[in-house]
């Protein structure tokens, strides 16, 4: 890469490139929108990553991005504890939690099982998954993994888990666009889906 600006702003230039969904024309955006600031927000941008990256880790129950363990959700007495919904990632779990029509509880898998992709059962949070199964609270898992080839094969595979625990399983339904994302649909359709759910079989 030709250096045009200097050592700092190509070096900038190529950080930001390095992000999913950037490619060199929007890298350069950002490093000249980002050099174009006060600094005082430039160090609270820096600040912002770097605390999120020292202070966040994963919640004890749900597996969720927290800054704290329990997370919020786990920790609130008010939410159905005979219900768990899992999910792939944490702006799955966002975006139902918008919908104001789901009040259990949620676990998040960090993924899908995709052997095309090297992603196996044990690279997701499965087993914590069952670990909470063990104290017979959860009467129903429900899972809203993403319509897609590895949602559903993950559904699958979750389910001849699961009910074996007597547990029932049910799978989000009617309204979700097979191959999309859960983190793109709008709250209506994500609602419709969670109240259509349907039993695994």
């Amino acid at each position: 890469m030709m250096n045009y600006y200097g050592e700092p702003v190509t070096k900038l230039i190529e950080e930001f490139s390095k992000l999913p969904g950037i490619g060199y024309k929007s890298a350069q955006r950002l490093a000249f929108h980002i050099l174009n600031m006060p600094l005082e927000k430039a160090e609270n941008l820096s600040k912002a990553i770097l605390e999120a990256k020292l202070n966040l880790k994963y919640c004890e129950l749900c597996q969720n991005i927290t800054d704290q363990s329990p997370c919020k959700i786990c920790g609130n007495t008010k939410r159905d504890e005979k219900m768990i919904m899992v999910v792939e990632g944490p702006r799955d779990m966002a975006a139902y939690e918008k919908t104001n029509e789901y009040f259990g509880l949620y676990h998040v898998l960090h993924g899908s099982i995709s052997p095309m992709n090297g992603v196996s059962p044990d690279d997701l949070k499965i087993k914590e998954l069952l670990n909470r199964l063990k104290d017979n609270k959860c009467e129903e898992v429900i899972a809203a993994t993403n319509p897609n080839v590895e949602g559903e094969a993950t559904a699958m595979y979750l389910s001849r888990l699961i009910k074996p625990l007597g547990v029932k399983v049910t799978r989000i339904a009617h309204g979700v666009p097979v191959g999309g994302d859960l983190e793109y649909v709008d709250e209506i359709t994500l609602s419709r889906a969670f109240k259509g759910r349907q039993e695994i079989e």
